[in-house]
């Protein structure tokens, strides 16, 4: 009963949104809000993904938490298609779809938040911040050579920094620490359209692949920040071994 609830619920969404797509394979992802530390680095790294393989049987749909004015700068950041994410008011979708709500100690959305970033009821969080900051030998690196970081316009460096003092092919110190520090200066300059309710600080999100019949043949729920995927080393590894 529960599994048909879900499935009609998800192709309900399909429908409403018309995330028909032409290709064999539907990517669904469920972001929280549009200002999540996760729905920012998740969009990036599609877009990377999208980028990078044009030819590539699957569509990429999205949906958020947030407004127009929101989507349309969460789109202009992070590269994601604004034709392919969709933006609503609250977390019915999120509910329907049995997506994590995180915690509620009865404090509000902020509080909810920095107990989840400080671990509580969201383990891999602080094992996932230490590797920002300490490199991870089994993932790929963010930055190319090329590549201009400004932090807050004061802060300037390239890419090559990275290279110069820990060299490359892998994900280097400090280097996603960087990476999302980037993410959360743009959060915080456009709070107020990125956040459309700090109560749903705490909302995780889901990622669904569906075939060319809409039957679920993949699906991931978040329980943790900064755990968008069920393998943060290489958090899209599921698209190729699932869309094979």
């Amino acid at each position: 009963m529960i599994r048909n609830s879900f499935e009609s619920n998800l192709n309900k969404l399909i429908e409403d949104f018309n995330f028909k797509g032409k290709k064999k394979y539907k990517l669904i992802v469920l972001f929280g809000l549009l200002g999540d530390f996760d729905s920012f680095e998740y969009a990036i790294n599609l877009t990377k993904f999208l980028d990078s393989n044009q030819n590539a049987d699957l569509n990429i749909f999205a949906v958020g938490i947030g407004n127009k004015i929101g989507k349309e700068k969460f789109c202009n950041f992070t590269g994601f298609p604004i034709e392919n994410l969709e933006v609503i008011s609250d977390n019915k979708i999120h509910n329907e779809l049995m997506a994590s709500k995180g915690i509620d100690v009865g404090l509000g959305g902020w509080i909810n938040m920095l107990l989840m970033l400080s671990g509580v009821n969201s383990l891999k969080t602080i094992k996932e911040v230490i590797r920002g900051y300490t490199g991870d030998r089994n993932s790929k690196q963010i930055f190319s050579e090329a590549d201009q970081i400004n932090l807050l316009r004061f802060l300037r460096f390239s890419g090559n920094s990275f290279k110069y003092a820990f060299g490359d092919g892998y994900l280097r110190p400090l280097e996603l620490a960087t990476f999302r520090l980037n993410n959360m200066i743009e959060i915080i300059q456009n709070w107020n359209n990125y956040i459309l309710n700090n109560k749903f600080l705490p909302q995780r999100g889901a990622t669904f692949i569906l075939n060319n019949e809409n039957q679920v043949i993949y699906k991931y729920f978040s329980h943790d920040v900064l755990g968008y995927s069920s393998n943060m080393n290489n958090p899209l590894g599921f698209i190729s071994e699932v869309c094979k």
